[in-house]
Formats: structure tokens, sequence, C-alpha cells
């Protein structure tokens, strides 16, 4: 008796998780993210021809898979512009003292700026005890020209700040009023200045990739499955590589979309309306979801699916995966709902230190309201090939992943049906 309940144990743990005629198939999954993680592709960095590849790649699958254009679109791509500002000079005079070039970065969206009196911008001063990056974001949000100066005991976080802006800040906007000037000079009151400043502008195009699902008895209300498909590039190199795949950050999700898109098209859609979505320029701050939530009413979306490094094992083991914001909506306790009577569990974000719930693109959808969280396995805390030339589809867990997209594909099925419809994020509650 005692070995055949080990007998049976050990076909009960041998059973899939899920049918092997879900419709979702390793081989595809392999195929796809294989694609999408090769050396061609150079890491897939935003403006170079690496991403543009990847997007007609995806654009393809799509055409093969049968998606329809997104409402008031002719393709799969959904272009726009951004604006990207590259510093060139810029001379600060305080009370007759001229502040060294180290001291001083700019963010603006003009080409030009020169300011002599109080009138052409508010001074803040910035002293020991106040908080820089408080002053510095609330500042970005009411973007009126404004000088800053600063005590030196801000000098670290001053050099971050500055070591990211001289780079050239990027916007989804031209140049609208409002300009920042730090230089980290003594805070005195009612200072006399000067400030000189000259930038390049650059307009520049990216592409989301999009396709749809119409629904039928709820066709109005939608249900969002996405992905970004940019990565970081070329790297310095190590041991001889300097490409940064990103076959988990995030061609691991954007394949998990092309599976989806796969498998829903199969299906007889009754419900709500699915749209599918590789986001670009998510890696150099979210421009693409940031555009493409321009594009809808986001009261008209129900919830928002996001992958987001989806491929390896998650540190509750296989099978598992967990999800971003859980507390915020009862979106993952919909998903396990549907998950009755497999084996495997989604998890609420075990790494909530880490703000991954601000870090991907669905932070921008929830803070419209939209029950928008990301799906991920990674152990963020101890993964060393995050943003790497390691992370490579050698690293890669298939068969693992191939389980997490099933059951993606599964714990949808309500949402999508219109069954069951998520409560919505309280976005003033976000950061």
């Amino acid at each position: 008796m005692k070995k055949l309940i080990q007998l049976i144990c050990c076909l009960l743990i041998s059973v899939p998780v899920f049918s092997q005629k879900s419709g979702i198939e390793q081989a595809y999954v392999d195929r796809i993210i294989k694609t999408l993680s090769a050396d061609d592709m150079q890491g897939r960095k935003s403006f170079e021809p690496g991403a543009d590849k990847a997007a007609d790649f995806i654009e393809e699958e799509f055409k093969k898979i049968g998606l329809k254009p997104l409402d008031g679109l002719t393709g799969y791509k959904q272009t726009f512009n951004v604006y990207r500002v590259k510093p060139g000079e810029t001379t600060v005079q305080v009370n007759g003292q001229t502040v060294t070039s180290d001291k001083v970065f700019v963010i603006t969206g003009q080409p030009q700026i020169q300011w002599q009196q109080s009138s052409d911008a508010n001074v803040i001063l910035v002293r020991a005890e106040d908080s820089f990056s408080q002053i510095a974001s609330d500042l970005m949000k009411a973007r009126k020209n404004t000088l800053l100066l600063i005590d030196e005991t801000h000098q670290k976080i001053f050099n971050q700040y500055r070591n990211y802006f001289s780079k050239g800040n990027i916007s989804l906007e031209q140049a609208g009023d409002g300009s920042l000037v730090f230089a980290m000079f003594p805070p005195v009151e009612n200072p006399s200045f000067q400030v000189k400043a000259s930038n390049v502008v650059e307009t520049l195009k990216l592409s989301n990739v999009v396709g749809m699902i119409p629904g039928k008895d709820k066709k109005e209300e939608m249900v969002i499955f996405s992905a970004h498909y940019d990565h970081i590039g070329i790297l310095k190199p190590v041991n001889g590589d300097s490409i940064a795949n990103g076959a988990d950050d995030d061609a691991s999700g954007t394949t998990a979309v092309l599976a989806l898109a796969s498998y829903f098209k199969k299906q007889k859609n009754k419900g709500r309306t699915l749209i599918f979505v590789a986001f670009t320029a998510e890696e150099v701050g979210g421009y693409g979801s940031q555009y493409f939530s321009k594009q809808l009413n986001p009261d008209k979306v129900v919830a928002m699916f996001n992958m987001e490094m989806i491929g390896k094992p998650s540190k509750f083991g296989p099978n598992t995966a967990w999800v971003t914001g859980y507390e915020k909506t009862d979106f993952g306790k919909i998903l396990q709902q549907n998950l009755q009577g497999t084996q495997f569990t989604f998890h609420p974000d075990p790494y909530p230190e880490q703000n991954l719930f601000y870090r991907s693109d669905n932070a921008t959808l929830a803070r419209l309201g939209v029950p928008a969280h990301s799906i991920s396995s990674d152990q963020i805390d101890i993964d060393k090939l995050y943003h790497s030339v390691d992370d490579e589809y050698e690293s890669l867990d298939i068969a693992n992943m191939t389980q997490i997209i099933k059951a993606i594909a599964q714990s949808a099925r309500s949402i999508i049906s219109g069954k069951d419809t998520p409560t919505r994020v309280n976005a003033s509650e976000l950061k």
C-alpha cells in the first residue's frame, strides 16, 4: 500500500500544470524569444536600428496572427515623435560670481535660455535641511522658469541628477514654458543673476506595436496585454561580449504578448475587446506607454496585464509568478480564482522595497485609475544578469516561462468574458 501511495503521488506531481492542448506551445515561445534576444537585434535600444528591427518582427507576427490594427491606425505601428534636448554651453553668474560648469545642469525643452533678473525666473533656495529630491520633483511637475541655488551638502544627489540630465532629456511634447537651472551655490536671499544656455533640440520617432481582437458583448470595454520590447543596447565589453540582449528584460514579456495574441485569436471572443501592445522606450522613461495612454479612454480599460521578466522561476518555485501592486485592486485574487484546480499560483510582489509597481509601463495606466499590474517571476534582489550582457537566451527556463504564459491565459478568462471586473486603482494614493 505504501508503494502504491508513493506511485500515485509521483504520477500526480508529473501531471502537466496545464493541458498540452492549451494552444500555447513551447516551440512557439522558444522561436519568438530566441529571435528577439538574438545578437542581430543589438540590444533593441530605443532610437537605434536594433529596436526598429524588433518592431518590424513583432509587426510581422501580428500580421501572421491576424490581429486588427487599433482603431485610427492603418497598420500595427503606433508611431509618434519625441523631442530630445542635448545641453550645450551653459553660463551661470550669481552676485557677480561665475558658477563652474561642474556645478550646473539644466532641464529644459528650449533651444536657448537667457535670464538676468527675477522677472525672468523664480529663485528657489535649497538649504542643507531641505529635501533636494522632493523640491526637484515638485518643480519638474510645475515646469516654471526657476533657478535653484543648492547648498553643497546635497553634492552627492546633485551629481546623480547632473550625470543623468547632462545626457539630454526627452519629452513627448515640443518645448513649452518652463526651464530649470540647478546651480550648486550658497543659497542667498534676493540674489542678482545671469543665466545663458544653448541647447540642441532633436525630433525623433518611436513606435509602439499594437493589435486588437474586437469583443462582442462588451466590445467597448478593453483588456490590455502588454510588455516593452526595447532594452539598453550596446555596453562596455565583458569577456568580449558587448550586447545587452535583454532576453528576460523584456523579450520574455514581449514573447508572452505574441503567444497570448495567437492563443486568443483562435478562441471565440464574445466578451471584451483585447489589446496587445509591445511598448517602446520603457528603458528611457516609459514614453511608449505614456503616448499609448493618451490615445484611449482609460475609463474603458478594465484591466492591464503587463508582462515584465518572466523568463526564470520565481523565488516561490516553478509554476509561480508574482503581481506588482497586488494590494491595490482585486486583480490578483481574480487571477488566482481562475487558476483553481491547477498547480499554478500567483503571489503578491515579494520585493516591495524595490517599488516595482512604479518601474514598468503599468504605472502609466495605473495613475489613470486602470487596474494595471505587472506580472513577473524575476528574483530581482539577487538577479546578477539584470541590465548586463549576460541576460541571454541561454539563461532562461523556456518550459517554466511557457507555463507562466499559459497561466496568464487561463487566469484572464473571466475578465475577458466580462464576468469579472477588477476594482479600480485609487490613483490619489499612488506616488
